[in-house]
């Protein structure tokens, strides 16, 4: 396991007890090398949404133990923040949770001279996804999609 990996691995641990306290759900967790700086982003949601001071609460928590672990060698800045509207699905709570919904894929590589196809999320199996675009089902597999969250069309706004 590499540093990166190490310190996700740990922070995640130390991070649980947290998010269980306060009811909020881990979406994304990094530890990145950005220049010469290191940063520990952590992604959060929760249910009916997420507040400020939610995030300021878990990352006080959050720095206060990392603190007391002291396992982290590197200086490095910690953020908390929510996914924003167009969060990345990943995990299968995302999934179920944009059942119905539009959802924007961006592939690896075109299929029929396209690389972006915007759909209603009809199926998700762990290894694909299928959308519906008016009456046409287009099936896509896990490893095809660079990309999928939920669709916003700013046109309309």
């Amino acid at each position: 396991m590499n540093r990166r990996e190490t310190v996700e691995k740990k922070t995640e641990a130390v991070l649980a007890p947290i998010l269980e306290s306060t009811g909020t759900e881990l979406v994304d967790l990094e530890y990145v090398k950005e220049g010469s700086d290191w940063f520990l982003r952590v992604t959060l949601d929760k249910q009916g949404g997420l507040r400020i001071d939610d995030c300021e609460t878990v990352s006080r928590a959050l720095s206060d133990a990392l603190d007391a672990q002291d396992f982290i060698d590197d200086a490095y800045m910690l953020e908390v923040s929510s996914p924003g509207l167009l969060r990345p699905l990943k995990k299968p709570k995302d999934f179920e949770r944009n059942m119905g919904k539009e959802v924007e894929i961006h592939l690896f590589k075109p299929r029929d001279n396209s690389k972006e196809w915007v759909g209603t999320l009809t199926a998700y199996d762990g290894e694909s996804v299928t959308i519906r675009d008016g009456e046409t089902e287009r099936g896509f597999t896990l490893k095809e999609i660079s990309l999928i969250r939920p669709y916003i069309d700013f046109s309309d706004l």
